[in-house]
């Protein structure tokens, strides 16, 4: 299972799963990084575990064609079998979503359809269940389509909100959940316990 990471900004998620195949928790390699910044965290990460990295963003390829090009090459370049966005703020091109579609998911920190679409990302989200009064919230891993969070749903579990949780406190706890979360679903459709029909 050769996994391609997209990441944005920390990359946490990205290393989380990276720990877990090191610790022999999750029988996946990953494969490549990229980035659509070129200066985010996740690049740095990628360097220190020796995996091949790229910043491609509409700074590299101003083109949206070329860009989705330029992926897509190197995702095949690298034999990806998997696609993870771990915090990755863009879109990704036609191409990259027809070639890999049924295989590239996304993490999303609440309990989707909940939450969800344009705009609804990291302390947004949190913020927003707050608000609401929710009693809970939790991870969605799901599959990536056209349309933001829109995907269908693969994996769910529950955080609960505590009565005097801070939008901080919140988004801690659920990303502490979402580290071992993500490489449990992955290490479930490695094992084929989530079929997946394209």
């Amino acid at each position: 299972m050769n996994i391609a990471f997209f990441a944005s900004h920390r990359g946490s998620n990205m290393q989380a799963v990276i720990d877990a195949v090191n610790t022999g928790r999750l029988n996946a390699r990953p494969c490549v990084v990229i980035s659509n910044n070129g200066d985010s965290e996740a690049l740095e990460k990628a360097q220190q575990s020796g995996i091949p990295n790229y910043h491609l963003s509409s700074k590299t390829h101003p083109d949206p064609g070329e860009l989705d090009d330029e992926i897509l090459n190197i995702l095949e370049g690298h034999r990806t079998d998997w696609i993870v966005l771990a915090g990755y703020m863009k879109k990704l091109g036609p191409k990259v979503l027809q070639k890999y579609k049924g295989r590239i998911i996304n993490i999303h920190p609440s309990l989707l359809p909940k939450y969800g679409g344009r705009g609804m990302y990291g302390v947004a989200v949190h913020e927003a269940v707050i608000a609401a009064g929710e009693k809970e919230t939790g991870v969605t891993i799901h599959l990536v389509d056209e349309e933001y969070d829109h995907g269908e749903i693969l994996a769910q579990c529950t955080v609960p909100i505590l009565q005097d949780d801070t939008v901080e406190s919140l988004s801690r706890r659920v990303l502490e959940r979402e580290h071992v979360f993500l490489a449990e679903t992955l290490e479930r459709i490695a094992r084929g316990e989530i079929i997946i029909e394209n």
